[in-house]
């Protein structure tokens, strides 16, 4: 199977993106998605996690207390590496089971971490959705009601823009409309389904 791996800084329109490739009937695996789902209650990562962190790391109901790990894990960075080893491996294995049940030319993997992760060694392209970081501060600042100051922390601890944008096979620019991404999606499933010949 064919596999492109998606990813950019936060606010770059990577969902904008997999919604375009949906549309077009083009499989995604959201690693984003498949997180929560690992993390739900009943699941072996979120005993882990309430074991490792203690009960702040749960919410009354029992369900992960996503608030005030975030908090814990951005002021902690050996908090930061536990809570990756739990998740990361469990991750990876159930985008995985979900690509063996996959019929399709192609399939995109979005993730957010790819380059960090060095998931990109796993993948067949590097497909990277770009903007200014003037554009994702005021992406992020408007969706998440997050501080200028929060943003740019959160910005400067992923790979930098270059570094991203170097590792590269493919690039949608994103910093105009919405209207804009369909053409350059476009143009990419015709090549995707080209090379997955």
């Amino acid at each position: 199977m064919f596999v492109i791996g998606l990813t950019g800084g936060i606010g770059c329109g990577k969902t904008a993106v997999t919604d375009c490739f949906s549309t077009l009937g083009v499989p995604i695996i959201d690693a984003d998605i498949v997180a929560r789902e690992v993390v739900l209650p009943g699941q072996p990562a979120l005993e882990e996690i309430a074991t490792k962190f203690g009960k702040n790391a749960l919410e009354t109901d029992g369900s992960l207390n996503r608030g005030w790990l975030r908090e814990h894990i951005f002021s902690n960075p050996s908090a930061k590496t536990q809570l990756e080893a739990i998740l990361h491996p469990r991750i990876r294995a159930e985008m995985r089971r979900q690509l063996d049940m996959m019929v399709a030319p192609y399939v995109i993997f979005s993730i957010p971490l790819l380059l960090e992760t060095g998931q990109d060694k796993t993948v067949d392209r590097v497909l990277v959705v770009d903007c200014t970081p003037e554009v994702q501060i005021s992406r992020v600042t408007q969706r998440d009601e997050a501080s200028e100051e929060q943003t740019r922390a959160i910005i400067a601890s992923q790979i930098d823009r270059n570094s991203r944008l170097a590792a590269a096979d493919d690039v949608i620019d994103n910093s105009g409309q919405l209207s804009d991404l369909l053409p350059q999606v476009k143009a990419l499933h015709q090549k995707y389904l080209k090379l997955s010949n």
